[in-house]
């Protein structure tokens, strides 16, 4: 498969990886929806099928070490006519407004997924005609999966018997800090050297 991609799509590659016998292709946010709509329609390739697509946010990936977009978009793609998977990445250009265009009109299926990246990453798809929340209340503010995003939210929720209604308040969870349990004991485990 890889020959095929390379011949296909040849400059449009940005980078070629393979890890676990899985390959994973990376293009830029300009190429993207040329190289999606190759993906599916050239005889040599079609990927006909969007199995997933999500968010991802590296802003923390590899302890500080990663140098690069914070936001990344990877699809998987399944080509039931040859029998091969793919995962594509693109990048969204600006960390502060991460766009990439949609491929929606590609594969149908991405639909949702999109939303959902919108939702909880905060990714803008470029022509999807449908973007908006899925999974957080239309009044929800910020993007939940971000990494910057605090583990105990904003904002709870709960029922005011007396108002009769839910409301929303402030969080009244108190923030703490988890520190492990180390194990100093020599032989714990059973563990003889």
């Amino acid at each position: 498969m890889r020959e095929q991609l390379d011949a296909v799509l040849g400059g449009k590659l940005k980078r070629v990886e393979q890890d676990l016998g899985e390959l994973t292709i990376t293009v830029s946010a300009a190429d993207y929806l040329e190289v999606a709509v190759t993906l599916r329609d050239h005889p040599e390739l079609r990927f006909e099928q969007l199995i997933d697509l999500c968010g991802l946010d590296y802003s923390s990936y590899a302890d500080g070490r990663y140098e690069g977009p914070r936001y990344c978009v990877s699809t998987h793609l399944l080509s039931i006519t040859k029998n091969w998977r793919l995962r594509l990445k693109v990048y969204a250009p600006d960390d502060d407004l991460p766009v990439v265009p949609s491929v929606n009109e590609v594969w149908n299926a991405a639909n949702w997924f999109e939303r959902e990246a919108f939702d909880l990453f905060g990714i803008v798809f470029d022509g999807h005609l449908d973007l908006r929340r899925l999974l957080t209340d239309y009044g929800f503010i910020g993007h939940p999966f971000r990494k910057d995003f605090p583990v105990t939210g904003h904002v709870e929720m709960r029922y005011d018997a007396e108002q009769k209604r839910v409301i929303y308040q402030p969080v009244t969870i108190e923030p703490r800090e988890i520190t492990p349990r180390v194990i100093r004991e020599e032989n714990y485990g059973g563990l003889h050297h």
